[in-house]
């Protein structure tokens, strides 16, 4: 009998339909996520929300991967932070279209226990393509979206701030 799984998560603005089946069937392995993390320059809600599921998640046998646009990572904030450095890639000075390229590859290979990307807006067609990647691999996908400058003072809840630490 083959069952059809649900994929909610309060992070997630595009769940799965009801009768979506993920790709990877085995109960061991991770059933992958893609979600959208909006945040805000002016709230400092990265250490708050997202470095405990990257340490967990760092516990694991597998790779964290971060898709930055042009920014490098800040190895001092990384081992400050808890996060396990030697097991922390990040590829940067990628296109917008490669970005999501190199993010579906990342997310099918199963190496990567999370990736993170820096992406540009993206189509409902690139939306599923990650999505399913992510099932494929069993990995989480974190599409990292910083709000524009024009909403940061206009009454918006608070969202997750990547210091200027967290990168050279």
């Amino acid at each position: 009998m083959r069952t059809h799984h649900r994929h909610h998560s309060h992070f997630s603005q595009h769940p799965l339909s009801a009768n979506a089946t993920p790709i990877c069937q085995n109960s061991t392995a991770n059933s992958g996520l893609l979600s959208e993390f909006v945040y805000s320059e002016n709230q400092p809600a990265l250490t708050q929300l997202l470095l405990p599921l990257l340490h967990h998640l760092g516990a694991q046998s597998r790779w964290l991967l971060w898709l930055t646009p042009t920014q490098k990572l800040s190895r001092r904030w990384l081992a400050q932070s808890g996060l396990p450095v030697d097991k922390i890639v990040q590829v940067s000075q990628l296109e917008g279209i490669a970005s999501v390229d190199a993010m579906e590859r990342a997310l099918l290979t199963g190496n990567y226990s999370v990736v993170l990307g820096w992406l540009p807006e993206l189509s409902d067609s690139d939306r599923k393509r990650l999505q399913v990647a992510a099932e494929t691999g069993g990995s989480y996908g974190f599409i990292m979206k910083p709000l524009e400058d024009r909403f940061s003072g206009a009454g918006q809840p608070p969202a997750v701030k990547i210091h200027s630490s967290v990168y050279h």
